[in-house]
């Protein structure tokens, strides 16, 4: 299956994904506090989830170098459904909590899969296009989601769990009906090999050269955006005193911007300048957002600075999601599931730091998110460098 025909399929599975993702956003803080828990009980609800992901993503993204992108897509599908279906089945916070786990383990399986799916079918030079276009997919469901869950949480807080669980659903009927195998047998991972190589080694392996500076880059981009994320409704509150619904609508408008961003700028961007320069000017804007987001006094410029924030992290996941698919030595699989595993770890530590620092001082998550891009920038002179690979060709291509 070509590029083309599969993109539309994976657009619309991951859009339904972030969707039921980004559904549950609004009400978690309440659905905690009616079981009596505290912020300690949601800032670890919270985490379970990415770290979670950080551990299970790399072994998701091997074995689909091992069996192929589809049954394990299936998988995280099927597992995102269960398991947002048990935490609207939940009692207590013990059991929101190991659901939550649970989603976490079992709903690692699809990024990988999806990421690797268009790593399979695309061209060097068209990949940072088709990961801008899943980029959108999961901006417009992050959009739309919460949207849609703060309406549902007032009817029943359930409520939006089993919505999620059920948008889950017609996802997974919808790859599995429409989605084709984008990896041969025969050029499957396991196809020659006879066993599968321990997670320390691959982390090991992984680690070294180009491809351990892009991982750590990911780690660091994940991490900074986080600790925007985290406090930046805390920090308009508390130094602007907007409401919670005007928080809503400044994130909504960054999310659409984001997605026009990612699907329709970055294919052409790459194309002019290189994943390597796209992801340099990300830094730079996105640093200057970072500090000017701190620094300025006014409202104004404060909406300015953290658009200008957005616009430069749009261009990050997209870039380094591409070389790390082009420098693939290992599978895209198991390349996208370290990918993924990677930001899971930078979005479980980021909040934490963030909100600790915050407590400090509420300008120190941006001036420590800055000085985050600010090294990623360093690497990125030194360390990658714009180049072909010959593994970059995609599963079923030649080179034209």
């Amino acid at each position: 299956m070509t590029a083309k025909v599969s993109m539309p399929i994976l657009f619309v599975s991951l859009f339904i994904v972030m969707l039921g993702f980004g559904i549950v956003l609004p009400i978690m803080p309440f659905y905690v506090s009616h079981f009596g828990a505290s912020g300690k009980e949601l800032g670890l609800m919270m985490a379970i989830y990415s770290f979670m992901q950080f551990l299970c993503a790399p072994v998701w993204g091997r074995w689909s170098d091992r069996v192929g992108r589809k049954p394990v897509l299936l998988i995280g599908l099927t597992g995102f459904a269960f398991a947002f279906a048990l935490m609207g089945l939940a009692q207590d916070i013990v059991q929101l909590i190991l659901a939550r786990a649970l989603a976490g383990i079992l709903s690692s399986a699809a990024l990988p899969a999806v990421y690797a799916y268009i790593g399979d079918t695309t061209a060097q030079h068209e990949r940072s296009q088709g990961m801008g276009m899943l980029g959108a997919a999961m901006g417009l469901g992050m959009i739309f989601g919460p949207l849609l869950g703060g309406p549902l949480g007032k009817i029943a807080l359930p409520l939006p769990f089993f919505a999620a669980a059920g948008f889950a659903v017609i996802a997974l009927s919808f790859a599995y009906v429409k989605l084709g195998e984008s990896l041969p047998p025969e050029q499957r991972a396991g196809h020659h090999a006879t066993g599968v190589p321990t997670q320390p080694r691959v982390w090991r392996d992984v680690f070294r050269g180009t491809m351990g500076f892009l991982m750590l880059t990911s780690f660091l981009l994940a991490f900074a955006l986080a600790n925007f994320e985290a406090v930046l409704g805390l920090f308009a509150k508390d130094r602007y005193a907007l409401e919670p619904d005007q928080v809503g609508y400044l994130l909504g408008v960054f999310g659409v911007l984001g997605a026009i961003q990612q699907g329709v700028l970055m294919g052409p961007l790459a194309r002019k300048f290189g994943d390597v320069r796209i992801l340099q000017g990300g830094l730079l804007v996105s640093t200057v957002g970072f500090v000017g987001s701190a620094a300025i006094n006014n409202l104004g410029w404060f909406i300015f600075f953290s658009a200008l924030f957005n616009f430069g992290n749009a261009l990050l996941r997209p870039s380094v999601s591409a070389l790390i698919s082009q420098r693939a030595a290992m599978g895209q699989g198991a390349a996208m599931g370290l990918n993924n595993s990677t930001q899971s770890l930078g979005r479980t530590v980021g909040p934490l730091w963030a909100g600790s620092v915050y407590d400090v001082h509420l300008e120190y998550p941006f001036y420590t998110g800055a000085l985050i891009q600010a090294i990623a920038f360093s690497i990125s002179l030194f360390a990658i460098h714009e180049h072909a690979q010959p593994n970059a060709t995609p599963i079923g291509k030649t080179n034209e």
